[in-house]
């Protein structure tokens, strides 16, 4: 099996040919309800891997002011903006996740770690800790599912695989598959909250 490199050039082709395949349309049911939920809207919020964001523009409705949007292609970014256009520009981040600096209480997981060539999961992992405030929070969503039967990306994995990237790094507050998944994907994901283990350096 063939994979392509995954660079800015390829993303950028996947969102011209509308090929992402596990695009869901709107903002995903587990992470409505999880920000239903926040009490403070001064958070500062990061969502790697932007795609259509909806989850950005989700918490715009909902006044959360601090959200960013990071996307190594520049079209899902331009896209989101047209859609809508009061999301603040500065807000609006081109660039590569492993390049990205900044400090943030939450970072939301929707497909973008299934975006990665799985060789780069513990680099992932270790980013996530170093971007996020201390006691800051990873929520999001992974597919319960190894899908050795196409063609990534998206990458799947198991439980175990992720816990491994994960524990050592995190308390593991939540790590279940969702009881609220969308139709096409129930039975396929698990739910996450995983909040920063506090090390003497970072």
């Amino acid at each position: 099996m063939i994979i392509e490199e995954l660079n800015a050039d390829y993303w950028q082709r996947r969102y011209n040919d509308g090929t992402n395949v596990w695009d869901a349309g709107d903002v995903s049911t587990p992470l409505k309800n999880y920000f239903d939920h926040l009490t403070s809207k001064e958070i500062k919020i990061l969502i790697p891997g932007a795609g259509n964001g909806y989850e950005a523009e989700n918490l715009l409705n909902a006044v959360f002011k601090n959200t960013c949007l990071l996307d190594y292609a520049i079209h899902p970014l331009k896209e989101f903006k047209k859609r809508v256009p009061g999301f603040p520009d500065s807000q609006l981040i081109h660039q590569d996740f492993f390049d990205h600096e900044g400090k943030y209480d939450l970072i939301i997981e929707q497909t973008f770690f299934c975006a990665l060539h799985p060789s780069l999961r513990n680099k992932y992992a270790l980013h996530i800790h170093h971007l996020l405030n201390d006691n800051g929070k990873l929520v999001g969503l992974l597919f319960n599912n190894p899908m050795a039967d196409r063609v990534p990306p998206p990458f799947g994995g198991t439980k175990e695989e992720y816990l491994k990237y994960f524990s050592p790094l995190f308390n593991i507050k939540t790590f279940d598959q969702c009881y609220n998944s969308i139709p096409p994907r129930k039975g396929n994901e698990f739910f996450m909250i995983l909040e920063k283990k506090i090390k003497s350096q970072d």
